[in-house]
């Protein structure tokens, strides 16, 4: 990409508030696709940021896909996120990589549960957001009722930067608090060349006319009370995740995106300070923060994808770089395996489209190619510096599923497609020890569905899935060798190991877990393997 300023950010929502058509379109300006696919079209021209199988025939994004374009002299990279509940990890994940973010609201419904979570993780690193009120021109709630919804459940302040006038069948437009015109819903074919109406005056008889007096009437009503109890935009305030600008309008028609997407290339931050930890990792390890300009390389791994070219069974890890320049060819070192690795083909994607990047700076995010040496939270280097970037998070799996190859020929290929997709991060394998059955985990019922359906696809492997009535899983840290095999011989039914060998409790119920900790104070509990060596 160019020298531009970067924007990194992400769209989220509830499923179904139109987060991936905003994709679309947002695209379609970039110039990255001459047509947007419709979510569920028939004709298959489908949604290019969903480029999974699965997520084609279900008419859901199921896994963040990466779109880098330019727009306004800015060069944007648009993250694309699962609005699922069941796939949240994965989102969670991918908003430890941006800058800033869109919220899309359904207007006929206002802020729901999905929302309302990934806001909690977006006020943990105080994450700029704009806000786009979709499908307007359907039956909607009235707008001052939707700023009181999102202020009162999601507690950040909303400075409109639009106006409906109308929902539904009378929906006429926006008005626009800056420029004083009414952008017309009706004449609006061309989103480049948008048809407009003087609303400067809003006693004209012109007005009048285009609206009716009722309209017209309940317009000047709403922006006096407007101008009277909500106040200016303040760029500060939006940067500390305080305000939220809002945007009216309809994704779908592709009415009110390019006024958003103007400002987002307008206010959105370039990347920002990070923190870090100095190794040797432990509790005591030194905090400090890296700053985007500093000349010497830094990024992180914050996803892992296989075979997003199934021809190929390739695996690709997603990096955020977050100091100082890479370019094609460089050495980079792998802090956690302690090598230096050239990389001689980065990529940078349109969602399934990728091309070969030749230089990366702060806030570009670009693929490299994995034979499974990479892990999610991994930290890349220049010249063998030894830190470690915080703060991606990782889950306890709440539901666990026992796998099984229905023909034992195919159970090689079993264990592999298990392990390649529960390194992407939303499912875990466990090897069961006193059996050595898989047993995958995950947070959401739906990630099984997606693992069953691409090992089916993808690995032609067919499987039985037998539900295990766990509550969880604890991973185990031991004050010494003799405790450890004490313990995995006592409770031997529910000892695990986790893809990294380390030892897991299985989790029956709570007082069972309490017992166990009660029964065994020198051993440590933890509920994720993010824990600090």
């Amino acid at each position: 990409m160019s020298s531009s300023p970067r924007c990194t950010f992400a769209i989220i929502s509830h499923p179904d508030a139109g987060k991936t058509t905003m994709t679309e379109k947002l695209l379609w300006f970039g110039g990255v696709v001459r047509e947007a696919g419709m979510v569920k079209s028939k004709t298959g021209d489908y949604a290019k940021s969903d480029w999974m199988e699965l997520e084609k025939q279900r008419g859901i994004s199921i896994t963040s896909s990466v779109m880098s374009f330019e727009y306004n002299d800015r060069a944007l990279h648009l993250l694309d996120t699962p609005g699922h509940k069941d796939f949240s990890e994965d989102t969670y994940r991918t908003l430890t990589a941006v800058e800033s973010v869109l919220m899309m609201i359904d207007s006929a419904k206002g802020v729901e549960a999905q929302t309302i979570k990934l806001m909690d993780v977006c006020r943990m690193r105080d994450t700029p957001i704009v806000t786009f009120m979709n499908k307007f021109d359907r039956e909607a709630m009235d707008p001052f009722a939707l700023l009181d919804n999102i202020e009162s459940i999601l507690k950040i302040q909303c400075i409109p930067m639009t106006w409906p006038v109308g929902n539904g069948v009378d929906f006429k437009g926006v008005y626009d608090f800056q420029t004083k015109q009414i952008l017309s819903f009706k004449d609006s074919k061309d989103p480049f060349s948008p048809s407009f109406i003087d609303a400067s005056d809003l006693n004209s008889s012109a007005l009048v006319a285009e609206l009716g007096v009722a309209l017209r009437d309940k317009l000047l009503e709403e922006l006096e009370m407007v101008e009277t109890l909500i106040p200016g935009f303040r760029m500060d305030e939006y940067q500390a995740g305080i305000q939220t600008p809002v945007f009216f309008g309809s994704a779908l028609k592709n009415f009110g995106v390019k006024e958003t997407l103007d400002l987002i290339t307008q206010i959105a931050p370039t990347p920002k300070p990070r923190e870090a930890v100095l190794a040797p990792y432990d509790s005591s390890a030194d905090r400090i923060t890296i700053d985007p300009t500093d000349p010497e390389f830094t990024g992180f791994v914050f996803k892992i994808q296989a075979n997003m070219d199934p021809k190929h069974r390739d695996r690709i890890s997603f990096m955020r770089v977050c100091s100082g320049k890479f370019t094609r060819n460089d050495k980079i070192f792998h802090v956690r395996s302690g090598k230096e690795i050239r990389i001689a083909t980065p990529l940078i994607f349109q969602a399934r489209d990728r091309e070969i990047a030749e230089e990366a700076v702060a806030g570009d995010i670009i693929g490299l190619y994995d034979t499974g040496k990479y892990q999610i939270g991994d930290t890349f280097t220049m010249g063998k510096k030894q830190i470690r970037y915080t703060g991606i998070p990782s889950f306890s799996p709440e539901l666990f599923m026992r796998v099984t190859a229905k023909d034992p020929m195919r159970a090689k290929h079993l264990e592999k497609g298990l392990a390649q997709l529960s390194e992407e991060g939303a499912t875990q394998l466990f090897i069961r020890r006193h059996t050595n059955e898989k047993m995958l985990g995950a947070v959401g019922a739906l990630q099984f569905e997606v693992v069953k359906f691409r090992l089916e696809d993808e690995y032609s492997v067919e499987a039985t899935y037998e539900p295990v009535a766990w509550a969880g899983v604890r991973w185990l840290k031991f004050p010494d060798k003799k405790s450890e095999e004490k313990f995995a011989q006592e409770y031997s039914s529910v000892i695990m190991e986790d893809k990294e060998h380390r030892l897991c409790f299985a989790v029956r119920t709570e007082w069972d877990l309490r017992l166990a900790m009660e029964k065994n104070p020198s051993i440590e509990f933890f509920k994720n393997s993010d824990y600090i060596e």
